[in-house]
């Protein structure tokens, strides 16, 4: 038997306005363009992509089944832009078929530099979904899949999730197959916990959607849903699940509708069910976890992540203007959680939007092919732009905080 997991990533930034040396206002986001930005993608994405899977799953009777991750600021513009979208997510969840998540509030690299603000967020996030959508979480993803040792035995000790979804890189699968349920070392336990389950991606498969699709210089284009069906059979003997990983935006965004990438989605389940009748199915990362146990370690000493060709966190840190904005930025952590206490009521929330990992990707100096993904997400017109914006919105948080 082989399951397909599909989990989708949904965020969006709030970006930052064009914020001088001379500015002294506390208001830092350009909402403007954010507004524009969440209702693109809504119409290009999110309403069409959670429209075509509600019906899926109806149509195939709840054996078709998905999970997302919503990080907290893209649920903040959901509910003030889009908020049609936020109800069909309800109606999805409650059939059973769709699990969602758990994450960072902000989609913060807080694990990296402050674990107080990491459970904070993270309990912050949790408790949200449960009032939005009914639900808790069981399963955990960091922002951008940043995963290691460390953190498997942090998530155990906090004791509430049973499985961690995180990359299948080469280099510590070692020619293991990514299509099993792994574990953390003993070591990175503490005493008397429970080891949280591992799923892999399997970036192979899952890129073939996400980046290859309508490349037609790729030998396998077209990508028809009964070819991908038959690769995902031959899972069968060698694996138990194929975690497809992506993000959401895939649908619409990265991958146009004039593609046909929705008439690959609106297919795919159909044929995975037809291509061996009885043997493949699509599950939940809950119900993964609950199914298989481990089949081995998955040994991470360093923070891996699902981005760029290193698949590491040199999309976010590293280079002399990251590693700068992310120290200074936690550095003020302390002052910022005074201020608040002491009245400033929006001061907090702010901070928290800076630490979203994304104003730390716009510093990225790669080149190449890595760089010019970068330059797509970006804003601004280089690394060096985002950093100066950054730091004048970061001189005028310091002076607000009395740092």
């Amino acid at each position: 038997m082989a399951a397909v997991c599909f989990y989708f990533q949904v965020h969006q930034p709030f970006r930052l306005r064009r914020y001088s040396v001379f500015d002294t206002d506390h208001f830092y986001f350009d909402n403007a363009a954010n507004q524009a930005i969440l209702r693109k993608v809504t119409d290009k994405c999110y309403r069409p992509a959670t429209r075509r899977i509600l019906d899926l799953v109806k149509r195939h009777e709840g054996r078709f089944r998905v999970s997302y991750s919503f990080s907290g600021v893209v649920l903040d513009q959901l509910e003030q832009w889009a908020p049609d979208v936020v109800d069909m997510v309800r109606e999805l969840v409650a059939t059973g078929a769709c699990e969602l998540l758990a994450e960072t509030s902000h989609h913060s690299l807080s694990f990296l530099f402050s674990k107080d603000e990491f459970d904070r967020q993270l309990a912050a996030q949790e408790a949200r979904i449960l009032s939005m959508f009914g639900v808790r979480p069981t399963v955990f993803r960091n922002t951008e899949l940043i995963y290691f040792n460390e953190l498997a035995g942090h998530i155990g000790w906090l004791g509430r999730h049973k499985a961690i979804v995180c990359e299948g890189a080469d280099r510590i699968l070692a020619h293991r197959s990514p299509n099993f349920v792994y574990a953390p070392p003993p070591r990175a336990l503490p005493p008397g916990t429970v080891a949280p389950k591992l799923l892999l991606k399997n970036y192979q498969l899952s890129d073939d959607i996400a980046f290859r699709f309508s490349n037609r210089g790729w030998r396998e284009w077209p990508l028809t849903a009964e070819k991908f069906a038959r690769w995902v059979d031959q899972i069968n003997g060698n694996g138990v699940v194929c975690n497809l990983f992506m993000d959401y935006e895939t649908f619409g965004e990265h991958q146009w509708a004039e593609t046909g990438i929705f008439e690959f989605l609106d297919a795919l389940p159909g044929k995975v069910f037809d291509v061996n009748p009885g043997q493949n199915s699509f599950l939940t990362p809950a119900q993964v976890a609950d199914m298989w146990g481990p089949t081995d370690i998955y040994d991470v000493d360093k923070p891996i992540s699902w981005a760029d060709s290193e698949r590491d966190v040199s999309a976010w840190l590293g280079n002399p203007l990251q590693d700068t904005a992310a120290r200074e930025l936690y550095g003020l952590e302390t002052a910022v959680k005074a201020r608040h206490a002491a009245g400033d009521e929006w001061v907090l929330e702010d901070w928290c939007k800076l630490t979203t990992s994304d104003h730390l990707y716009y510093m990225c100096t790669k080149y190449w092919s890595d760089g010019d993904v970068h330059k797509y997400f970006s804003p601004y017109d280089s690394p060096y732009d985002a950093y100066i914006n950054f730091m004048n919105v970061l001189d005028n948080m310091r002076q607000r905080v009395g740092a």
